[in-house]
């Protein structure tokens, strides 16, 4: 953890978080673990991920809103009542960012909508969250599994025979998070040059369809959209899973000296010289018949003696792990994958507030992520100390 917040790149900076669920909430913590203070407003029911249970946490609470929502501090406001949409509206006015992930609409419907805030505040960054764009998919609601429905990627998923499967995470939230939280810093150094804010459009469906990278690019070129194959590639082989004599593993192969390598650790070497599979374009032409040699040979020994020998021979393959395995696993190279945070509560009872999460992926040598509080329960810093004065960036230069 960092000494103080004031050390953290992005310390200094307000954002009035009116988002829920997962897209926003992902972005904003990723503002907050850099130092941001963020303030998450919420309807006096709550963000819905709060109900979204089992499974909960020690203390009784969502797993699923503790992984998005820590570091931030919660304020409710009911924008149906006068006092509630007052408070939202300081909270507002004194932030650099505004993030919220309404229907189209509704933040104009209260005054809170980008021209209205910007009127005071040329300064501001206003970031909305969409499944489908202000226009005509302004009415549509953005949830994942529709997103990776009807953006192609449930398509693409699962075997050629089995129907269409989503992907065991919502990544097209994840995705379109990451992008949010791209917009909002491209949006601040550019504030830097120019003293003034901008507005911030990202939208699940063509944040999918941008991360579809390959495949899109593939349908865009041809015209033929490509079909579902599993865990196998289109375009390298052997790049899929494959199966041991105890269980399957993964096996990564990019290039023909990696290929070379993997069929002389198997003992047959002679494959790398057969012209089915001499290179990468012959070895995708004749996926089948590959498969079948390396699958005779493969069942000779376990998964776990395969994947040693392809490290010793720097041929990327690996175990299918679950989570645990996956965390321990990645604990073993030294990249400290879990933040453990220890909270003293707020109640002054003397009691600990505890949590572990996933670490941020993004690691900086001087100013690394800071893991300060868990997820705020609802409400819990009503009344306290949150009302900033407006920033005087806002006030824009010449």
């Amino acid at each position: 953890m960092s000494a103080t917040t004031t050390d953290l790149p992005l310390a200094g900076i307000r954002v009035a978080d009116f988002s829920r669920v997962l897209a926003g909430p992902y972005a904003t913590m990723m503002l907050a673990d850099f130092g941001a203070d963020v303030i998450k407003i919420e309807s006096p029911d709550g963000d819905d991920t709060r109900s979204w249970r089992p499974p909960v946490d020690a203390a009784g609470d969502s797993t699923y809103f503790a992984a998005v929502n820590r570091n931030k501090r919660s304020i409710v406001c009911d924008l149906r009542m006068e006092a509630g949409l007052a408070t939202a509206h300081r909270l507002a006015a004194g932030a650099d960012i505004v993030v919220e992930n309404f229907r189209p609409g509704v933040m104009e419907r209260f005054g809170l909508d980008e021209a209205t805030l910007r009127a005071d505040a040329p300064g501001l960054v206003y970031c909305s969250i969409t499944g489908f764009g202000r226009g005509d998919g302004a009415a549509l609601a953005g949830y994942d599994l529709l997103v990776q429905a009807v953006g192609g990627l449930m398509s693409i998923t699962g075997a050629p025979d089995s129907g269409p499967t989503k992907v065991g995470v919502a990544l097209v939230d994840v995705l379109t998070g990451l992008n949010a939280f791209s917009g909002m810093l491209l949006a601040l150094r550019e504030r830097d040059r120019t003293g003034l804010g901008q507005r911030i459009d990202v939208d699940l469906l063509t944040s999918l369809l941008a991360a579809l990278t390959n495949q899109a690019s593939s349908t865009l070129a041809t015209g033929i959209a490509p079909a579902r194959m599993g865990n196998a590639h289109p375009s390298i082989a052997p790049y899929e899973l494959v199966d041991a004599s105890d269980r399957p593993f993964v096996v990564a192969v990019g290039n023909d000296r990696q290929f070379r390598d993997f069929v002389g650790l198997l003992g047959r070497p002679e494959l790398a010289d057969d012209p089915r599979f001499a290179r990468n374009a012959d070895r995708v032409r004749h996926r089948q018949a590959l498969r079948d040699e390396l699958m005779s040979t493969l069942a000779g020994n376990t998964a776990a003696h395969w994947v040693d020998r392809c490290a010793t021979a720097r041929v990327p393959a690996g175990l299918v792990n679950d989570l645990t395995e996956a965390f321990a696993f990645a604990a073993s190279l030294g990249l400290d994958p879990v933040a453990r945070i220890d909270q003293a509560d707020a109640t002054g009872t003397g009691t600990t507030r505890s949590g572990a999460q996933p670490a941020n992926p993004i690691h900086l040598s001087s100013a690394p992520a800071d893991y300060r509080s868990v997820a705020p329960r609802l409400g819990e810093h009503d009344g306290a100390d949150w009302h900033p004065q407006p920033h005087p960036q806002k006030e824009g230069r010449p």
